[in-house]
């Protein structure tokens, strides 16, 4: 599934992710409207995990920040090893309330646990500077102990907070 990864061992595959990780500011930028959101769409994302994407570009950059394909208005965070998604996280930052929201976080089973997703946010934290960081829900019990290790420290600890009246939630 992930071209030369499945081949490596376990030590070989996560010295590449977190390698990947450590690469988490080297992010290509993509403006490219938006596509057309159906109810379809929605439910397959929520009910089978972020399949792979069409039509996202394919940047020179290990991480890549694309327009969301499941909000619109909002943008996607992912990392790329070995030609394929195996992290991506939808963001918004409202700049004129200092506020921002982060939603669906999905790292491929296979690279859970060696710091991508700390990684993502950090940087994402980097570039957007002084605002506080938020979720839109509540997160599932077993999601709990990663929300609370990714928020220690950070202004809003993704915690839940209604969008501002600047956002919309696609």
């Amino acid at each position: 599934m992930h071209g030369n990864l499945r081949g490596m061992t376990t030590e070989a595959n996560k010295d590449a992710v977190q390698r990947l990780a450590g690469q988490a500011h080297e992010v290509g930028w993509a403006s490219l409207p938006e596509a057309p959101r159906g109810l379809l769409q929605r439910l397959s994302r929520v009910l089978l995990g972020r399949p792979e994407q069409q039509d996202q570009p394919e940047l020179d950059t290990p991480w890549q920040d694309v327009a969301s394909p499941l909000r619109s208005g909002w943008r996607e965070r992912a990392a790329n090893l070995d030609g394929e998604s195996v992290f991506s996280i939808d963001y918004r930052v409202c700049s004129a309330c200092r506020l921002a929201w982060v939603e669906e976080p999905y790292t491929e089973p296979e690279y859970q646990g060696f710091g991508l997703a700390s990684a993502g946010l950090a940087a994402l934290r980097d570039e957007y500077g002084d605002v506080s960081w938020h979720t839109l829900g509540g997160h599932l019990r077993e999601a709990k102990p990663f929300w609370a290790a990714v928020g220690t420290g950070v202004p809003g600890e993704y915690q839940r907070r209604a969008l501002c009246s600047h956002v919309s939630n696609g």
